[in-house]
């Protein structure tokens, strides 16, 4: 059988040699011989370390030559003097993952539909590849309106009942005070506007295991009628600042953050962000800064 495809596709080839330009066919000559030489080799992706990255559902291969393939491919990585090898290997070649294994690669992250395995090939250096993303980031929300009253929620879900700030996790590719925000309209139903960042806090060995960040900001409420969320939030409310600083049923955590908005305010301090693009990645950043709160509005703001 494979005599018979190879005979085949000599026959197309030749066919379409024949209806070609002479020079366009030495390019489909040339790349079919290439493509011959290179078919017993992973090509993969190369990056700025040195690394090559391999995706499975672009080059996939069959189970029984695998093997050999990634023997063959290390064997030619190595001499041109790769550094880390990385296969993406998606859902649907599954199969791949315990013959990896067994050519000494290890997992190193996987998200729904893939999971990345790594070999590092230098002997003589130690492994230069970091551990995957492993700290969480999370926001709450200080919102107060004109009345001096603090928009709390209480969660259905809960070790011990208390009445804590609307917020939850930033979504990837989100910032903070668009995911603050967004947690406050999804679970209370009230629009609100960046005003300033207030504090945040750090963590270790939470979530799988995760260190977490928590940041939390003040926002300017927009509207004020309640739509709690039915499938989180058990109970939702206007708090009197006060009453909710002395609430047996507040974590001194809250207060703090709460204190921290208070203060912010009579000293006329505010956090304020910048977005910008950067010079050299040409990829997108916000940084956040102290300033004074009569300047910060006129500091931020969108680079063009």
């Amino acid at each position: 059988m494979r005599v018979l495809f190879t005979l085949l596709n000599r026959y197309r080839l030749c066919h379409l040699q024949k209806q070609l330009p002479y020079f366009t066919r030495n390019v489909v000559t040339t790349m079919a011989n290439s493509g011959n030489k290179m078919s017993d080799i992973f090509e993969g992706t190369l990056d700025r370390f040195k690394g090559v990255t391999v995706r499975s559902e672009v080059e996939n291969c069959d189970p029984p030559s695998l093997a050999n393939k990634i023997d063959k491919s290390l064997k030619k990585w190595r001499e041109s003097g790769y550094r880390g090898v990385w296969f993406r290997v998606h859902l649907d070649q599954s199969d791949w993952v315990p013959v990896l294994a067994k050519k000494g690669f290890r997992f190193h992250h996987a998200k729904d539909d893939f999971v990345m395995m790594y070999l590092w090939l230098p002997v003589d250096e130690l492994c230069n590849i970091p551990p995957y993303a492993h700290t969480m980031i999370g926001v709450g929300a200080v919102v107060v309106n004109d009345k001096s009253e603090i928009l709390v929620v209480s969660e259905k879900y809960y070790q011990v009942p208390h009445w804590k700030l609307p917020g939850g996790y930033v979504e990837p590719g989100e910032n903070l005070v668009d995911a603050a925000i967004r947690e406050v309209w999804e679970e209370t139903g009230v629009q609100t506007e960046f005003h300033s960042v207030l504090t945040l806090r750090h963590t270790h060995f939470g979530m799988f295991g995760c260190s977490d960040i928590y940041t939390v900001v003040s926002l300017k409420p927009l509207t004020f009628n309640i739509e709690k969320c039915e499938r989180e939030i058990a109970k939702c409310t206007w708090m009197d600042i006060e009453e909710y600083l002395n609430h047996p049923n507040v974590h001194e955590l809250n207060r703090f953050f709460v204190q921290k908005y208070l203060e912010h305010l009579r000293k006329n301090l505010k956090i304020d962000w910048h977005h910008g693009i950067h010079q050299v990645l040409k990829k997108a950043y916000t940084v956040y800064f102290v300033t004074d709160a009569d300047e910060g509005g006129k500091n931020a703001k969108k680079d063009d």
